[in-house]
Parts: C-alpha cells; structure tokens; sequence
C-alpha cells in the first residue's frame, strides 16, 4: 500500500454528529450488535457524461484500519451531555468488525449501483457513513473529470496543475492522486510524488522571467541550471515577438553547443490555438520540430477538445482548477443508505422511499455484476442481484429496465464479473491496495471496455444497471407495504 499522509492523524472524529446521536441511541435500545447493511451509490454523473470513475477507496482502508476514539475524543463527548458513560465506555473500546466489500478504485461506475457495501453492527456501520462518502466522493469526482481531460486530449499528456486552487491541502493532495487515477501523468504538487510517486513536473513561474533584466537572460540562466529539463514560459511579454525567439536563441547558444535538446515551451495566455500555431512553425523552421509545446491557463475538456479541432500544435495541457475542484460540477453527490437490518435472526430487506422516483432506493444485501460481450470485451450492462443469487453466464439471460420493465432484452453469448471484491471481513482487512500505476493502467483498461457511444461528452448513451428479477419483487413488495402500488 502506498504512504498516506494522513497516517499518523486520528480522523475518528471527522464525522457527523448524527452519526453518533443514532449510534447512542441503537446502543440505548440494545440495538448496537443489531447485524445492518449500507450501501454507498450515487444517482447523477458529473457533467452529465455517460460514466463515473471509482476513486478513494485506499484513503477508506487505512482510515478503517485505524479508528480509535481516545481520550481526549472521549473527553469531548462526554462535555457535550449528551451521551451516557456506558456508551462513552463502548467507544473508548471501539474495535470496527464490519465486512467491507467496494468496487476497486478505476473502475467506470453508474448511477444506482453499491460502490461500496457494509454490513455489521449497525452502531458501527452507522459511524462510518460520513468517512464513507467523504473519501470516495471527492476523489471519485476528480478521477472522472480527470478521465474527461484525458480522453480530450486525444493521448496528449495532461499534468495536474492543481494545487494552489485546490479547497485545503487534503483536496490537494488526494486530488492530484486521484487525477492520476483518472489518466492524468504527472502532478506540479511535490508532496504527491514523494508521497505516491505521481512525478512532479514544473519549470517556471512569470515571475522568474520578471526577475531578471531581460527575458533573454531569465531563459538563458534557467537553461544553464537545467538544461537537462529546459522548458521556458514565453507568454511573460509577446510570444512571438520576443518570447519564443528568445527560447530559439538559448535553444541555439546554451543548449546546441553541448549536445542537448531543449524540452519545450509553455503558453499560458491569448489564443493558444493561433499562438500554438505560429511558434510551432518558428521553432520548426529553426530546426526544433522535437520541441513540445505545453499549454495551461483555466483549461477544461472542451477548450481541450476545441483546441485540437482549430488544429492547436500542443503537445501537453496543464490543468489546474477547473480539474481539482471539478469546477463545472463540483459535488460527486454519492449517498449511504441502509439495505437491509437484522430482525428474527434473519436479514430484512429495507427501502428508502420518495415521491421522486430516483431518489427510491434498491433494498436488500447486494451483489453486482457487470456482462461483457465475448465477441468484443465491450461491457453490455451492469446487473445487481441479491447476495445469494447467482448469474449463469453459460446461458441467454434476459435483462430488463427496472423502471420501465416493459424495456428488455435477452442478452447471450456474454461473460459475467462480479465487481464488489472483499476488502474487510470482521474487520480485518483482507485486501492488497495495487500500486497508483496498476490503479491507473486498470482504469483504463476498463474505459476502453466501453463503448464510445457511453464515453462521447453531449448526450452519452445511458449505460443500464438493472436489477434482477427476484430484487424486483422484493423491491415492488415493499413499495406495495409503503402504499405505493396496489
């Protein structure tokens, strides 16, 4: 597993207080050993696209790994009165047992299907909910734009900018991980490479060049202390004029008399697609046509797309706020729900209800399952099942629209996976993290599994989660008790 900054900090804490409201509450009704299951899903993609990318779930093992309220949590709440010392004695024992399942982090996820799966004591099941969606919805919206960025680029290299707009350090750092979860191959964040090897990349800043008599001079010392990694900023005055002429001539003075190719230039303002253009020629015509060109400033998927279609000459993007915030839609929204809860010695099937049909909830424990065809490896639909049903892959199945049932279709010659993977099992994790690179190199193998109609940016093809026939009936029952269905 890789090293998270976060190790040596207690974050039992970082929860909402309802959590514990609820947990005082089953432990004063003799509830607490009461078995429960959650899920974790989420019901909109970001940016209105065709998928979402899974991300997070390595930041939720170590924090599982480690709650522990100590005494000065313990302390806390008992100044809140509102807690019994029973209770405040259970905490302070706390030891997490629950089986945990998850999708693994760079899988290609969709609206209504568990991410996540909980089931256990229903006061710890409970307490976690808050970290549960923390870790996996920011880092899951910022892997999918990522991915967005990426698949823009058209195999272009995109570097995570990203930090200085970032909403604290945490959202800096994690963000940028999951960037690189998302297809994104270099951070401009230090600590992100020493901490998960994500390389860091930069040169300049405009104020280098502003330090120095002249923009000739700024380059020709970055190009004498670095001429191994020598990309020079040549938007600090007139790019044509003056910057990309400049970087030609220490190109030629400093660089060319001991043998070194320079690595670029970057362009960090005007019209980089017409700019991108000019300087690809001048620095072709002065025989540099190896020279890349990066561009930055306020980028996103579509000037991204844009650009490439005017026939920009860039051959990476550097991506900052519009990317670690996921500034179009900044909120993954992913919710916890209980699914089930233990009554009778048995598990009972649990529904959320509403008047909006999205926000009603699929009951019971769960399975999930993805089919992909045989033919072409393309991922045909997602399937949930109750957790002791099976799926035949040997045989046609038909699926079917679990809100407009009369929508189906009989799928044949497919291979089924199982998704949700064992990642606690009565608390001990059982789980190896792959490394960020295998994380990275998965998430995109999965994505190619889709088929480019799911991956366009306007008006995706809707992928289909649907429910099996017997998760069905047990979803229409329960409606049929709530007064729903006649």
């Amino acid at each position: 597993m890789n090293i998270n900054v976060n190790d040596t900090r207690n974050l039992t804490m970082l929860i909402d207080f309802y959590e514990l409201t609820m947990s005082s509450g089953y432990f004063a009704n003799g509830m607490g050993e009461k078995e429960a299951v959650f899920d974790m899903f989420f019901r909109k993609i970001p940016d209105d696209g065709g998928f979402a990318i899974a991300a997070g779930l390595e930041q939720l093992i170590v924090y599982l790994k480690n709650i522990r309220f100590d005494r000065q949590d313990i302390e806390y709440l008992r100044s809140k009165g509102a807690f019994s010392e029973e209770f405040l004695d259970y905490l302070a024992h706390f030891k997490f047992s629950c089986d945990v399942w998850s999708v693994p982090e760079g899988t290609p996820i969709f609206p209504n299907e568990p991410i996540v799966v909980v089931r256990g004591p229903v006061i710890q099941a409970q307490m976690i909910e808050t970290m549960v969606l923390l870790t996996i919805n920011h880092q899951s919206l910022v892997a999918t734009k990522a991915n967005r960025m990426v698949r823009a680029a058209q195999g272009r290299s995109i570097m995570e900018f990203g930090s200085r707009r970032a909403q604290g350090y945490d959202a800096a750092i994690l963000g940028a991980r999951a960037a690189f979860i998302g297809g994104c191959d270099a951070t401009a964040c230090a600590i992100v490479d020493r901490d998960y090897a994500v390389p860091a990349v930069g040169t300049m800043a405009h104020s280098w060049v502003q330090a120095f008599d002249s923009e000739y001079e700024a380059f020709k010392k970055y190009a004498e202390i670095y001429p191994d990694s020598c990309t020079l900023l040549v938007d600090t005055y007139n790019v044509l004029h003056s910057g990309v002429p400049n970087a030609i001539r220490v190109f030629d003075e400093v660089l060319a008399p001991r043998g070194i190719r320079p690595k670029g230039i970057r362009i960090d303002s005007g019209d980089i697609a017409y700019l991108s253009k000019r300087a690809r020629v001048m620095l072709d015509e002065a025989g540099y046509p190896d020279v890349g060109i990066v561009a930055s400033n306020s980028l996103d998927e579509y000037l991204i797309r844009d650009l490439l279609l005017q026939g920009a000459q860039i051959t990476s993007f550097g991506v900052g706020e519009n990317l670690i915030t996921s500034k179009s839609t900044p909120v993954f929204g992913g919710v916890y729900k209980l699914a089930a809860i233990e009554s009778g010695g048995r598990l009972v099937p649990k529904i959320k209800v509403s008047e909006s049909i999205e926000k009603i909830t699929v009951p019971d424990f769960k399975k999930l399952y993805r089919f992909y065809s045989r033919e072409n490896g393309k991922a045909m639909a997602d399937y949930i099942t109750t957790f002791d049903e099976t799926v035949d892959d040997s045989r046609p199945l038909e699926i079917f629209d679990p809100i407009a049932t009369w929508k189906r279709k009989v799928i044949s010659d497919f291979y089924a996976k199982e998704l949700l993977v064992p990642i606690f099992q009565k608390g001990e994790c059982v789980y190896d993290c792959p490394s960020l690179r295998q994380i990275q190199a998965y998430c995109k193998e999965q994505v190619d599994h889709l088929w480019d109609e799911v991956t366009r940016f306007e008006n995706p093809h809707r992928y289909y989660v649907d429910i099996s026939p017997k998760l069905w009936g047990i979803k229409n029952d329960l409606l049929r008790e709530a007064g729903y269905q006649k």
